[in-house]
């Protein structure tokens, strides 16, 4: 009888080793499916760092090789809105034309000191280019009377020599009159824009 208890003790240790076995077996690869989904979750973000580094790298190099250009771009494009320049560069242009004398030069009305359109004081009469921070216009009207009308192939190398300066580079309305008594002359108002970041 008590080989048959012992046989018995020992199928029963037996059955719970096997048990215990597979407990066991089934906890670990828990365990490992989780370590595994930790270290898969740890080596994207492995990966995600690796491809900012790189992207940070790139876009330094980017900096260094486009500073130039930044400071081109800041050398062209007038950090002031100085309009006894503009005139005298857009007369200094009509005077290379053969236009000796412009009817008028104007600027928008300026509130002195108050806050128009840019939102700072000091930059009145300018508007916020649209897409470009920090960019501002300032629209110029210059305008040839109907009384000192000017040769059109005149017309034509000032409106050329306007848009080669780097103060008043774009012309953005143009309307031109046919001198009535004079054939081949022309009278004109020109709306120009100017660019200034200050």
């Amino acid at each position: 009888m008590k080989a048959k208890k012992v046989y018995y003790f020992l199928v029963g240790c037996s059955c719970l080793m096997v048990l215990s076995l597979f407990g066991v077996g089934y906890g670990a690869n828990h365990l490992l499916g989780q370590q595994a989904h930790k270290l898969s979750k740890l080596r994207a973000d492995s990966d995600a760092a690796t491809q900012q580094q790189t992207q940070l790298v790139a876009d330094k190099k980017d900096i260094a090789k486009y500073s130039e250009l930044n400071t081109i771009a800041e050398s062209v494009v007038p950090q002031d809105k100085d309009q006894a320049e503009a005139v005298r560069q857009i007369v200094n242009i009509a005077s290379a034309s053969g236009i000796s004398n412009l009817s008028s030069i104007t600027f928008p009305a300026s509130t002195l000191g108050a806050t128009v359109g840019a939102g700072k004081p000091g930059l009145t009469q300018l508007l916020p280019v649209k897409g470009i921070n920090g960019v501002y216009n300032l629209q110029i009207t210059i305008t040839q009377g109907a009384d000192t009308t000017v040769p059109y192939h005149d017309f034509l190398a000032f409106l050329s020599g306007l848009e080669h300066n780097r103060r008043t580079a774009q012309v953005t309305s143009i309307t031109v009159a046919p001198d009535t008594k004079q054939a081949g002359n022309v009278s004109f108002n020109l709306v120009v824009d100017e660019f200034i970041k200050p």
